[in-house]
């Protein structure tokens, strides 16, 4: 059984059981009608208003329940206990036994106050034991007119400030406090393992002007489970819902949201917090690692378990800073309910995976990053969302967070809802939780996942299955608003953070600000520059030389968006094979080919960004459900692969000209661009100061070009920094001898030029020394 049918199962029998109950309730109610008439007793209210409570079909419970005065200095409280053999209401001293009206518990006591009287009640359980609570009834409204305007404000925090269940305490007395928007709902209900999951227990009020739902339920503790029951408009009980804004969930295949506590995690990262924002990232060194925290590592003598966030934290952070990343990326950790989604189908989207510990647990993996001066980005993913029962699909019985229109709020490829951004609530939920990530767990960046599939109304669909927009045209309107006001709440609010799109077209702007007509992101991911060079690396070393362009096409372009060089999982999953698989040649030729690709890579204007695992050459192409293949580094060449791209990180972020202009084309020069017959490309990367000069040569044939001559822009030694044919590597050791003096003789246009050897299948790095 896979992980989704598990979930599934799970989900059935939960369902089946609480269909049980309702069918009880029921059978209860409808033989009981001399029990409905006794509520005509119930002074100031309906009978078919209590039978209603009792259906848990009545929409404004508080008009039932709670205290209500019934005349001059007399009071009635009215509550719910199904679980009660007896109860009685406490206050001012005094015990005032309840009367029960309704068998299936409904209970009234009446009590002389001059004002809303105060009181505690005892219930009575059917094992004889009394335990004293506070009725969720007695207490007023703690939402604001202001707060449930602004959750229509795109960009606002107000959503994960309101929604959800919000620890506090009120008139002293410390709970929780449930939000959840469901204007189309006709009655929802907080059902939990505090209420034996029953409906009837915790019925909610409605903010009419908002479509709020909420209650206070004094009283519970943190851990505690629970989901919404919802009665649609069509008065039919929905699938229990998990909450939108839930902080916490159950670990899967279980389904429920947990109550977060204080919801404030501890933090020791003030310094980075304070001077993150102090460089511009277009002209600093960004080298990314991107991370599936499920399969990083496992532990294999423990059923090959997850490592958990702390394990995470001591094994996973100290590795890529010894490896000399700046960042790591991780795949979606937004709570999700199939392991083979690799988070890309999040339910809850406040809610950091419980799979490896707790969301505090979470808060101090990133922490202790901060510390070793690593930066945090979280792969989000605002496009699409699954459809399992428990999700945001049909969320109050009909399509609130997706379009109805199929041709609209169905991906096709995925089998997911898509958002409806024209909503402006939806829009509002997601920008926030792009503001939560960033501010509560003070991560530092955000990759937004499937931006193309955002923009386009088209997108991967035939003609009549796409709606155009108001002026006929494919371009999603809504979502281009979303997106904009996103980044633009994210950059304001959150100093020193980026968002990264994956946007795989040429959609112009992705990374201008939105005041210039751009989508106002701070990096693109090259996904050209992805495709062309890795189709020109599979060749046969003999066939490059017809493919030469996809080496130099990329410089058309390198320069119109803020580009990052992303070798992603996507690339290594599918049946594609590994980054190692997909060079040819033999063994050897194989490493020789990747360690010549990674010096290219680094040495190439942009952004870096590596899946873990193709920093060593994992052979085999990734598997979600199992470690990497860390014994690989007993052997020399992937020992080698491991050093070179330290050593090429360690360079990258020591040498300004490798990466202060890596945005701009002043940072850029051609060398060599038109040698395809030996296939070797060079160019120089220039920092601010003219003397900052770097060199990279790349020869991508296994035959050594000697006497190679290159022209260079300025005099002086050139170091070899980087040899990727390096015999420390597992190359061949064939190069220059620590560097190259450059001659007053002109080549390439330059006034200056160095005559070099070019090792087969290698990248060479050199750094100009004054």
């Amino acid at each position: 059984m896979t992980d989704i049918d598990e979930s599934l199962a799970k989900t059935s029998e939960q369902e089946r059981k609480r269909s049980e109950r309702i069918a009880d309730r029921s059978a209860a109610s409808g033989s009981s009608r001399q029990a409905d008439a006794d509520t005509s007793t119930v002074q100031g209210v309906h009978p078919d208003a209590v039978a209603a409570v009792m259906r848990a079909d009545h929409g404004d419970p508080f008009s039932v329940l709670g205290p209500h005065q019934i005349g001059p200095g007399l009071w009635e409280v009215r509550v719910i206990l199904p679980e009660a053999k007896s109860a009685t209401l406490l206050t001012a001293g005094n015990r005032i036994p309840f009367e029960r009206r309704h068998q299936d518990g409904f209970y009234v006591a009446r009590v002389q106050s001059e004002g809303r009287p105060l009181y505690e009640l005892a219930v009575e359980g059917w094992d004889g034991t009394e335990r004293t609570r506070h009725d969720p009834y007695s207490f007023g409204s703690s939402l604001h007119q202001q707060d449930i305007d602004n959750l229509r404000e795109i960009g606002s925090d107000v959503t994960y400030r309101v929604l959800g269940a919000q620890a506090m305490v009120i008139d002293g007395i410390a709970g929780f406090r449930f939000a959840v928007w469901a204007p189309n709902a006709r009655r929802v209900s907080i059902v939990g393992d505090f209420n034996e999951w029953d409906g009837r227990r915790h019925p909610m009020r409605l903010w009419q002007t908002g479509g709020i739902w909420e209650l206070f339920v004094p009283g519970l503790g943190a851990g505690a489970h629970y989901k919404f029951e919802i009665r649609g408009p069509d008065g039919a009980l929905l699938p229990l819902k998990a909450d939108p804004v839930a902080f916490a969930a159950q670990k899967p295949p279980e389904t429920a949201s947990v109550l977060q506590g204080t919801n404030a995690p501890v933090w020791n990262d003030a310094k980075w917090m304070a001077t993150r924002g102090e460089k511009d990232p277009r002209h600093t060194a960004i080298s990314i690692y991107e991370v599936h925290l499920g399969s990083w590592a496992r532990v294999a003598e423990e059923g090959n378990r997850y490592l958990t966030y702390k394990e995470l934290g001591e094994r996973l952070i100290p590795y890529v800073k010894e490896m000399g990343f700046t960042h790591i990326e991780m795949l979606p950790i937004t709570e999700y309910p199939f392991d083979g989604s690799w988070g890309y189908q999040p339910v809850s989207l406040f809610a950091p995976t419980s799979r490896f510990g707790t969301p505090d647990d979470f808060a101090a993996f990133v922490d202790k990053a901060h510390e070793a001066g690593i930066g945090v980005m979280l792969d989000w993913v605002p496009g699409h969302f699954p459809l399992d029962a428990h999700g945001l699909g049909q969320f109050d019985g009909t399509h609130l967070y997706e379009h109805a229109d199929p041709r609209q709020g169905f991906h096709q490829d995925w089998g997911t809802y898509i958002y409806n951004f024209g909503r402006t609530e939806v829009s509002s939920f997601l920008a926030a939780n792009a503001r939560f990530w960033l501010e509560h767990y003070h991560l530092d960046g955000l990759r937004v996942d499937a931006v193309a599939s955002m923009l386009y109304l088209d997108y991967s669909r035939r003609q009549g299955e796409w709606i155009p927009n108001q002026y006929g045209g494919n371009e999603n309107l809504d979502a281009i608003n979303f997106l904009r006001k996103t980044n633009e709440a994210t950059y304001s609010h959150a100093s020193g953070t980026m968002t990264i799109a994956e946007e795989s077209t040429s959609w112009p702007g992705v990374s201008h600000p939105t005041y210039t007509g751009g989508l106002g992101f701070g990096f693109k991911w090259n996904m050209g520059w992805m495709h062309d060079t890795l189709e020109f690396m599979s060749k046969q070393t003999i066939h490059r030389r017809y493919h030469h362009h996809d080496l130099t096409f990329g410089l058309l372009y390198a320069f119109s968006e803020n580009f990052i060089l992303p070798l992603s999982h996507d690339e290594v999953v599918h049946g594609k094979g590994s980054l190692l698989d997909k060079m040819p040649g033999d063994r050897w030729q194989k490493f020789a080919n990747l360690r010549a690709y990674f010096g290219y890579m680094w040495g190439h204007p942009g952004k870096k960004l590596l899946f873990m695992g193709g920093e060593f050459g994992q052979q085999r192409e990734w598997n979600h459900n199992q470690s990497l293949d860390w014994h690989l580094l007993d052997d020399h060449l992937h020992r080698g692969m491991k050093d070179l791209v330290r050593d090429l990180n360690n360079l990258y972020a020591s040498t300004p000209a490798l990466y202060v202009k890596d945005c701009e084309a002043a940072g850029f020069q051609w060398l060599v661009a038109d040698d395809q017959d030996n296939s070797v490309i060079a160019w120089a990367r220039k920092g601010m100061n003219p003397g900052d000069v770097a060199i990279v040569v790349s020869n991508f044939t296994p035959i050594p070009r000697e006497g190679y001559r290159i022209g260079v822009p300025e005099a002086g030694f050139y170091r070899e920094a980087i040899n990727s044919d390096s015999e420390r590597y597992g190359g061949a050791n064939i190069g220059n001898m620590g560097g190259v003096q450059a001659e007053p003789v002109e080549s390439h246009g330059q006034p200056h030029s160095v005559v070099l050897t070019a090792p087969p299948l290698g990248t060479m790095i050199f750094v100009r020394e004054s």
